[in-house]
């Protein structure tokens, strides 16, 4: 099996979603500031973002990993 560089992809199609539920700070329009988005060119592949920091490059993960970190993109309005 072949490693890919995730950090080699273009992100600029990337649509960010925030998170569904569960807001601390109150009110409903998603929850602090992170955000996630379908990687469209790389199935299986997330971006994680700060909506507060666009500039900085998301984190990206496989669906494996975001799976191991207990992140569900179910949370942000994505399937898998």
């Amino acid at each position: 099996m072949t490693e890919r560089n995730l950090y080699e992809l273009d992100l600029s199609q990337v649509e960010f979603n925030r998170a569904r539920g569960g807001n601390q700070g109150g009110g409903d329009d998603g929850e602090s500031c992170v955000t996630l988005g379908v990687v469209p060119q790389a199935p299986g592949v997330f971006a994680l973002g700060d909506s507060k920091r666009p500039d900085h490059q998301p984190l990206l993960f496989t669906v494996e990993e975001l799976t191991e970190a207990g992140i569900d993109p179910a949370r942000f309005g994505l399937s898998v």
